[in-house]
Order: C-alpha cells, then structure tokens, then sequence
C-alpha cells in the first residue's frame, strides 16, 4: 500500500506529507505529561501551535518556551527544529549515506525539490556538504555562544544554551530559552558585540541557500565564477542588510535606541535589520518600535531569505526579478536584463505567482484574523506576515489569540515552509495541453 501511495503522489506532495506527519508526532509529543515542566498534559492547539512553529522554523509561540517545558519538551522542539530547517529529506539522505546504501533516482529528485536546486547533478555531493556544513557552523556557534553564556550561567546550562541558540539561529527558527532569566529573546545580550554578532552570522549563513554554499565552496574568491543565482543573492543580501540598518538607526536612535551609546545603537540598528529575515530573535522591545520602524519590519519579513536555504518569506530572488522587470518596462528594454545575462520569461512569471499567493495569503489571514478579534491592524499585520515568512517575531499578541486566528496562524507557518505556490502546484501538477489555442484580445492594464 505504501508503495502504491508513493508512486501515484509527486515530489512536492511526498514533502508536504512529510511535514505534515513531523508536525504530527512532533505535537503528540509535546502533549504528554513528560513535555511539560508541570508534568501535566498539554492541550492539542498549543502543542500543535509549537510544533508546527518548530517544524516550520518560525518561532511564533504561545508559550514561554523556556517556563512550560521541561527539558524533554525543549529536546523536542529542537530536535523538530533541526528536522525543519534542513528539510527531512536531506535527514533521509544523511541517514542512507551512513549506511552505505545507494541513492536512487527518485531520492535524488526528492532531494533536488527540497532543497530548491535546478538540476540533480551534484545533488548528492550537496546534500553532503549541507550536512557538513550545518554541523560545522552550528558547533562554531555553540562554542562561541557557550563562552559567552558561561559568565552569567554554569558550564552545564551554558552548554546547553549555546547548543539550542545556534540550532535556532542557524535554522532561522526564533525560539529561545531566556525566559530562565525574565528576558525577552535576547534583550539582555543587546550590548554584547559577541553574542550579537554570532547569531548574525549564523542567521546570514543559514539564510543565503544551500546551493550558494556549494558554488561559495567550488569557486571561492573568484566572483566573476559565481553563478548569476549567487551573484544576485549575495548583492541583494548586502542591500538588505545595510539599507535598513542605516533607516533603523535614523527612526529609532533619538526613540528606542535613545539610551545606547552610538557603537551599541549601530549594533541593535544591524541586529534589527538581520534577524527579520527570517530568525524572530531580537534585541529590542518589538512592541515598542516607532510605527515606520514597524513597517519597514514587516517588509523585511515579506521579503524574507533566499531559495534553498532554512530561511521563509517571499525571497530576496522574487523581489529582486520582479524590480528588474519593473524597470525593464519602465525603460523599455527586450528581456530582463543583470549581469550581462536575459533571465528567462518562466522566472519572471513564477516570481510574479509567488508574490502574488504570499500577499494574498497574508492579506485573507489578516482580514479573518480582523473578523475574529478587535486589534489593532498593525499588530495583526506583524504576526501574519512574520507566520507566513516563518519569521517568529512578534509584538506580543500571538498567545493572547482566539482559537480560530491561532488555527490561521499554524496554516501560514505550514504554507510558508513547504512553500504556498509549491504546495498549491503540487496538487495541479499534470499540465493540460489544450489542442486549440484560444484567440488572443487585448484588454487594459495599469
């Protein structure tokens, strides 16, 4: 029956299913007594609520992590984070590389489709080098954030600390355990150049793609190498990163950052600019950001990080084609044109789908939401965009959510990490070749 089940569904559905029975047993679990600090059982939606928000990578929680769950719970949730953020496919091919067995054509077309690469060529020799890599920079990031944690924690829970915020931060997932200590994410560390800088990185290097590692790795330092994906993801990247770290620090350094010396404002400014895309860590009061601040958050988490990686959000590569096209019409040129290359008509359109479905996913969730409870639009914007790009940040509504927005809320974490227009295709996916062509007639746009 399984094999019959696996032969009739496409890649795209085998990935949705998977995730799907992860966020499953991941919740079954973190209901039993054995999750829970107070050794009690806990109810459906919140278990499902985390365990979907870990699966997803988001970080949206309706709990304080560190205060209701025991630390089999948190093992749990860190463990579904990992899953998460990698995809299970590539746990399948770790697994089947240890021992030894072959990989097929099929695990190969899995692997292609979960990491978000063009061809299978390679495929295996990428998958190696994502494991190998995750393990490199999250024990990097361990080590690191453990130090740091040790003068203020014994060496045990330093560990430990340091272990689960780098998985968390490699994996773009939000979740923290500082609630130990009254803190809000890592509000507490928002002077320390070190911890600061470290959840940077990791966020950075578990955003920028799977593939953009594998072509950083082949052609090292010889840029004009790169392929025209990494070329665009590394420029853009930067943009985001320095554009928004210089407005944060214009909106907010007489406002939020009023108190800080100018080195610790520029470092919160980064750190704002960073983690939107798409970690959920932060460093300041979210609640407390001036309302363009706010805006100009939500846009970060619209936009989110870059195809193939442990990050959500539209994608810088969609945002990027579509201003190309953008100006492409607005000059008049044939094709769209960047790095003396034309990109193809088909990654025009599939950038215009994808924007088009993640806007209005965000835009439906956000007037049900509106319907349900009376909020302050903002804030439900904020909370629906950061579940939707699986971003995990928040202003502070999302415990205090009804039943019904916090059922909204898992679907767009689940959208947002198999991917909406993915998941939507998956269900279309024979094409209908229509043997007569309807006849063309133009109508206005714009």
């Amino acid at each position: 029956m399984f094999t019959k089940l696996r032969n009739n569904i496409s890649q795209m559905q085998m990935i949705a299913l998977g995730f799907f029975c992860i966020i499953l047993i991941g919740t079954l679990l973190l209901m039993t007594p054995l999750a829970s600090r107070a050794g009690t059982w806990t109810d459906f939606l919140t278990a499902l609520f985390t365990s979907t928000s870990a699966t997803c990578v988001t970080g949206l929680v309706v709990t304080n992590t560190y205060l209701h769950w025991s630390l089999f719970g948190q093992i749990i949730i860190i463990t579904l984070i990992q899953i998460g953020g990698l995809g299970f496919i590539t746990f399948g091919f770790g697994f089947s590389m240890f021992l030894r067995k072959k990989i097929t054509l099929r695990q190969r077309g899995l692997l292609k489709e979960s990491v978000n690469v063009v061809n299978t060529g390679g495929i295996v020799r990428l998958a190696r080098l994502i494991l190998q890599g995750t393990l490199l920079f999250e024990g990097i990031g361990a080590l690191i954030l453990t130090l740091c944690f040790l003068r203020d924690m014994p060496f045990s829970q330093a560990l430990y600390y340091g272990i689960f915020h780098s998985i968390s931060a490699f994996c773009n997932a939000g979740f923290d355990l500082m609630g130990a200590f009254g803190m809000s994410s890592f509000i507490g560390y928002n002077t320390n150049w070190i911890v600061c800088i470290t959840l940077m990185a990791l966020i950075f290097i578990g955003g920028i793609g799977f593939f953009v590692w594998g072509d950083l790795k082949e052609h090292k330092l010889h840029i004009r190498k790169y392929a025209l994906h990494t070329k665009i993801v590394l420029i853009t990247s930067l943009i985001l990163i320095i554009g928004p770290s210089i407005l944060f620090l214009i909106l907010e350094r007489h406002a939020l950052f009023a108190d800080m010396n100018t080195p610790q404002a520029i470092l919160n400014a980064l750190f704002c600019a960073v983690t939107p895309r798409t970690a959920g860590f932060n460093t300041t009061d979210i609640a407390s950001l001036s309302q363009s601040s706010q805006l100009l958050t939500i846009i970060l988490m619209f936009i989110g990080g870059c195809p193939g990686s442990t990050a959500g959000g539209a994608k810088v590569t969609t945002i990027t084609v579509l201003i190309l096209y953008l100006r492409s019409m607005l000059t008049r040129t044939d094709g769209v044109n960047i790095f003396k290359r034309r990109l193809e008509d088909e990654a025009v359109s599939k950038a215009a789908a994808v924007f088009t479905t993640h806007m209005l996913l965000a835009v439906a969730a956000t007037f049900l939401i509106s319907m349900q409870q009376d909020l302050d639009l903002t804030v439900i914007v904020f909370d629906v965009v950061s579940a939707v790009s699986t971003v995990g940040m928040s202003t502070g509504i999302t415990p205090h959510l009804v039943p019904g927005a916090k059922v909204i809320l898992i679907l767009l974490m689940y959208l947002g990490r198999v991917g909406s227009l993915s998941f939507a295709m998956s269900f279309t996916d024979k094409k209908r070749l229509a043997h007569v062509r309807q006849p063309k007639e133009h109508i206005s746009i714009g």
